[in-house]
Order: structure tokens, then sequence, then C-alpha cells
């Protein structure tokens, strides 16, 4: 059980596997008035910025769960350079189906709705972990304007148009759900240029190092073709966003 390596390679340098910034990421932290000592759970957590700078910032606690061995081991490392190794653990497991075994103040999923199959089925394995009163985290994609044709979006990685919805559509999804939106962290397109182009810049270097491995013919395709779809369909298209809850 883990991520495909070519995952991690394009990923390699990233701290935040999701387009929201370190510094977004600090303006989510401080919206959320965090008090010290808040539990945190942090399902598909990758690198596990997201717990790790809040327990520095904010003195929460936390676990976060993630299917990749190299991103676990990467949060754990961070952890013990930031300081907070004692606030927060990392668990290499599947986050679909995750309980956390004590209710937890904040139940995030940030960037990875498919644990659950979706927003709604993610909503309801974060709100079985969730204290009443609780904050539900939920990062997702949303459509920044209507996508004209299939082209457009498949190669913002949806099957159909109602995959994702209009920012408006999203809220009302949620209070669908029976969860009032409280705060929310937008990001942008210079937010997404962060984080694609980090990950030209990971494959370029990676083949430079491995012209030869079996991953080679790929990881050249994407470079060549990646950038220009990007610029053409998913920065003027898609938008992003961290989006706290609660329930009614």
């Amino acid at each position: 059980m883990d991520l495909p390596r070519f995952i991690t390679i394009q990923e390699s340098s990233h701290r935040i596997h999701n387009p929201i910034t370190g510094d977004k990421l600090a303006t989510l932290g401080r919206a959320l008035n965090l008090a010290p000592g808040t539990r945190v759970l942090d399902l598909a957590c990758g690198s596990g910025e997201l717990l790790i700078t809040w327990a520095r910032d904010h003195g929460i606690t936390g676990t976060g769960v993630d299917i990749s061995t190299v991103f676990t081991a990467r949060a754990r490392a961070r952890a013990a350079e930031l300081g907070v190794a004692d606030r927060v653990d990392f668990v290499h497991g599947d986050a679909a189906g995750h309980v956390s075994e004590e209710p937890v103040d904040v139940a995030a999923c940030v960037g990875a709705t498919w644990i659950g199959g979706g927003v709604a089925g993610t909503v309801e394995l974060l709100g079985r972990s969730l204290r009443p009163g609780g904050l539900m985290l939920i990062g997702e994609p949303f459509w920044r304007r209507e996508p004209p044709n299939q082209e457009t979006l498949e190669a913002c990685h949806a099957d159909t148009r109602d995959e994702y919805g209009l920012l408006p559509e999203l809220i009302e999804r949620f209070a669908g759900l029976g969860y009032d939106l409280v705060e929310m962290v937008l990001a942008d397109q210079d937010s997404w240029d962060r984080y694609r182009a980090a990950q030209w810049f990971n494959l370029r270097h990676w083949l430079d190092r491995n012209p030869d491995d079996e991953l080679a013919a790929r990881v050249r395709t994407e470079l060549a073709t990646a950038p220009a779809r990007y610029a053409r369909y998913e920065r003027e298209y898609l938008g992003w966003g961290v989006f706290a809850l609660m329930g009614r």
C-alpha cells in the first residue's frame, strides 16, 4: 500500500501537496483561532505540513494518516526538525475509513476527497471523528468559470462538469449536507503556479539524474505536455480552496 513512484518523484520537493501556499496555510490557521491543545486529525495528510506548522505556531496536537511511506517519513523528519515531534504523529495507512479512537476538535481532509468517494462521503467520514461543535476542513476544487467542452473537463481531471461546481454551488453543497461554511481560504493562480511549476522542476531534475530509468519516457512526455496543458486549461478554469465547516 503506497503511492505510485511517479507521484513521489513529481512532488519530491513539496511540503504541501496541493495548491495552497505556506502563507495561505498560515492564514487559515490564524483565521480558525486555534487554541493550544486543539486536537486535529488530518486524513491524507501528505508530508504533514498543516499539522506540523500549526503545532509550532498554535500548540495544537494531532495525528496525520497517509498512504505514502515517503511522505509520512518526511513528515516525521520535519516534525523533529521543527521541534514538535512530541505533539504530532504520522501513521502510514489508508485514510479511507480511518476514524479516530477519540473525538477530535478539527477533522481535516485537504485535497483528497477521493478517500470518501467524493465530498459527501468524505464529510460523512470526517464527521465520525469530530466532536459535537468541532470544525471540519475540506480542501476541494471548484470551477472558476464554466468549462466549455469535454477537453477542458479532462484536462482539469474531471469526467463531467458536475464533478466540481462553481464556488457558490460548492458552498450550497456543503449546506445541503447540513454544514455551515464558517471560513475559507482560496488558492489563486499564483498558488497554482507554485504548485504545478515545482512539479516540472522536480521531474526535470530527476530525469537529468535518471535518464535510463523505466519511468524516464513517461517523465519526458509529462515535461513536454504538462506546462502548456496547465496554462490552457487548469490555470484558467480550476479553482481550489480549503473550507471550514460546522455542523448544524
